[in-house]
């Protein structure tokens, strides 16, 4: 399918994405939305290019094309100044162009995202000029077909952004999506990776970790990732040059957060190793810094050999010659995002070699977790609605509380003192700190002078496949440095302060009198020395957060929030809701506050089953004037001040307010029930937040109550708090709702 305007030929699999391309957007019962899922090196714009040609030669020349790209790494350059090398025939334009142009038949417009969702761009406020959707107003005007390829918006899912697609009215809308999950609202084709694979664009297979060994013990991570990833860089430049091809392996080095001292650790090493900005063979992409980017980067031979980078170049950027991966952690739970594989499987001269070496890619890295999906925020089942309140409901107010800044919580001594009074009841501790450590080791908490960590090591064919969960996984062990893991210990002190509602300092040192050697013994469990006190802290990380919030759950002196600040809550005039598109049958809710809200807003993708059930009730029960579901957090929504076990004040939004027409007000929240004697309530401060609201309504003389389900019924308790729900204080919703 190659016309004479095109200067590139088509392997068998992108002709045929282009084919059902055409078939899709020119049938007419075909949906407006297409979803493809296109794995990563398999040429989507190429692919792109051809459909828009193809489309505009062949079926309606009367059309305008939207490319939308992500915002980061200047793809909407990349992708139009390839459209003007391969299809130089056709008109292409950035906004800009568009914006002083307009948008005429036959064209495509390129656009960032970030130029039209970011605030306070010009490209949709009013002004003297015309504005990007008073083009579109001309463009319709004219009976121009709008369709639009939105490239990877992963980023982009938002009320402006969606406001933005839906003004241009396309008849089809294309999405892109290297993990792309099929949905029944939306046309649905997917590119086998197989077929990428054996088209020779992409690599054969992926290896990573390979050369570490099961419970190898590590004194640098930076420095052993960096010199296996090196090692196997020489191999492979060796192999090139045997085999006569001028092609220079590239290693990228990927940072997470970009942390200064991690970057400042990581070119010394190289430099250590013979590699630096000064002698060209290193170079740095990071979106606050890019330094000795030589043009020829991308080329195959480009000279940096290294790149240091961060997420931001995850997507949209094009280096075939990227071999190897090494992700490097800041912290101990960082997730791997897979789709960032991507950036290493292209093949260099778009062929393999037949040989592994060179026709396979490596990642190099300790992460423990792997994360496919990072663009499936496109795809998700929902899409959202606006909606506007009911005249009856704009006059209605509540006092909502708010927490109060000068609040005074427990303080640090208490705080310490409360969490060694839980430790010891709760695994039996004594005076003695040996015996104490033998007790926490029993009830799982690791004791090392190391930090212990596991990651996968294996081959893998398809991308998707590195998450599997069947993957070898080994064990690292890396001895403490107390330079290198002092940003470790610093974010899993982070994790615990959020909990407890302390500085990072104070948090720190309720965790050294706990358990790190120092003078004074009082209220001390365990002795660790620095390395050991460093490890057990990161390794037991997640297991200290989950103490300290059972703590926290604790109940709390409830009678302090006299000291609670308030405001009047109104209910907002308009408001965002998700709703569910797939629903087959839509029957209007005539008792929500809100106009248009349907059973489309009332299924399992939006709502709890109690969530469900409530609102299903309300809608039937003739006693009901109006009910309206509050929001889950912001200043609009209304709110209740509850206190912890610290004493430290945090808000909670109950779910419903109901008017009923006898003028009683409820205020309701939804829990999680119960399923053949299972508790599903998820929700660690329950109790508290049960008892403020109790004292809240009372306060006000309004009604209220938590409701959870069993076996598709509702129950409700405004009594005494009992999470049993066989407790006679939970009694069915309707005993109180109908008298």
């Amino acid at each position: 399918m190659v016309t004479s305007t095109m200067n590139i030929k088509l392997f068998d699999f992108q002709e045929k994405a282009v084919i059902n391309l055409i078939d899709l957007t020119s049938g007419e019962n075909s949906k407006q939305t297409i979803l493809v899922k296109s794995p990563t090196g398999s040429g989507k714009t190429i692919i792109l290019i051809n459909y828009i040609v193809e489309y505009l030669d062949k079926i309606n020349k009367n059309t305008a094309f939207v490319w939308l790209c992500p915002g980061k790494g200047n793809l909407e350059e990349q992708s139009m100044n390839k459209m003007l090398k391969i299809a130089p025939t056709k008109y292409v334009q950035n906004l800009q162009g568009a914006l002083s142009q307009g948008f005429s038949k036959e064209s495509t417009t390129f656009i960032n995202w970030e130029m039209v969702t970011k605030s306070g761009n010009k490209s949709i406020s009013e002004g003297e000029q015309k504005n990007l959707y008073d083009r579109i107003a001309e463009a319709h005007a004219n009976h121009i077909n709008f369709i639009i390829v939105i490239d990877e918006e992963h980023s982009n899912n938002t009320a402006k952004a969606n406001n933005i697609i839906e003004a241009f009215s396309a008849s089809h809308i294309i999405r892109m999506s290297a993990t792309a999950i099929k949905n029944n609202r939306f046309e649905y084709y997917e590119i086998d990776e197989t077929d990428v694979i054996e088209s020779g664009l992409i690599t054969k297979a992926i290896y990573v970790n390979e050369g570490m060994n099961d419970n190898e013990t590590i004194d640098d991570e930076y420095n052993r990732l960096l010199l296996l990833a090196d090692k196997k860089r020489k191999e492979i430049a060796d192999r090139y040059t045997s085999i006569g091809k001028k092609i220079r392996p590239l290693v990228l080095i990927q940072f997470p957060n970009g942390n200064q001292q991690s970057i400042l650790d990581v070119e010394n090493q190289l430099k250590k190793m013979g590699y630096s900005y000064e002698n060209g063979l290193v170079s740095k992409w990071m979106s606050e810094d890019k330094r000795d980017l030589p043009n020829n980067l991308t080329e195959n031979d480009g000279l940096p050999i290294f790149l240091l980078m961060k997420q931001a170049i995850s997507t949209g950027w094009d280096c075939p010659r990227a071999k190897i991966l090494v992700k490097l952690r800041e912290g101990m739970n960082e997730q791997f995002e897979i789709q960032t594989i991507g950036r290493i499987r292209r093949m260099p001269e778009a062929c393999h070699y037949e040989d592994d070496l060179l026709d396979f890619c490596y990642v190099y890295t300790y992460d423990e977790e792997w994360k496919n999906g990072l663009f499936q925020q496109v795809d998700k089942a929902y899409e959202t609605r606006r909606l506007f309140l009911k005249s009856k409901c704009k006059t209605f107010t509540l006092e909502k509380e708010l927490r109060d800044r000068d609040f005074s919580m427990l303080g640090s001594k208490d705080i310490m003192k409360k969490t060694y009074e839980h430790f010891v009841k709760k695994y039996n501790l004594g005076k003695d700190k040996k015996s104490n450590q033998n007790y926490l080791q029993d009830a799982g908490y690791v004791f090392e002078n190391y930090l212990i960590g596991k990651t996968i090591q294996g081959q893998f064919a398809k991308t998707s496949a590195v998450e599997n969960e069947d993957a070898k996984t080994i064990v690292v062990k890396d001895v403490v440095n107390t330079h290198k893991h002092g940003i470790y210990l610093l974010h899993s002190t982070d994790q615990i302060k959020k909990v407890i509602g302390l500085t990072t300092a104070e948090t720190k040192v309720i965790l050294e009198r706990l358990f790190r050697k120092q003078l004074n013994p009082k209220n001390k469990l365990v002795s660790l020395n620095t390395s050991e006190f460093y490890a057990f802290i990161i390794n037991n990380e997640k297991k200290l957060v989950d103490e300290f919030r059972e703590i926290g759950a604790g109940l709390s002196r409830q009678l302090q929030l006299k000291m609670k600040k308030t405001s009047v809550f109104h209910i907002p005039e308009q408001d965002l809701f998700k709703y569910d598109p797939s629903t087959k049958k839509v029957i209007d809710f005539l008792t929500n506050a809100y106009e248009g809200y349907t059973s489309e807003f009332n299924t399992r993708l939006i709502r709890s089953t109690s969530e469900q059930l409530f609102e299903q009730y309300c809608e039937k029960n003739r006693n009901v004037d109006w009910v309206y579901k509050n929001g889950d957090t912001g200043q609009q929504y209304f709110s209740i001040v509850y206190i912890d076990g610290f004493n430290k004040q945090w808000l909670f939004y109950p779910d419903y307010i109901l008017k009923m027409k006898n003028g009683d007000v409820w205020i309701i929240e939804t829990k999680g029930g119960e399923t053949a004697g299972k508790n599903k309530n998820i929700d660690i401060q329950i109790e508290n937040k049960f008892n403020s609201f109790k004292e809240y309504a009372k306060s006000k003389e309004l009604k209220w109550g938590f409701v959870r389900d069993i076996d598709n019924s509702l129950y409700i308790n405004n009594t005494e708090f009992a999470m049993d729900m066989s407790d006679d204080s939970w009694v069915p919703l309707e005993d109180l709702f109908n008298k």
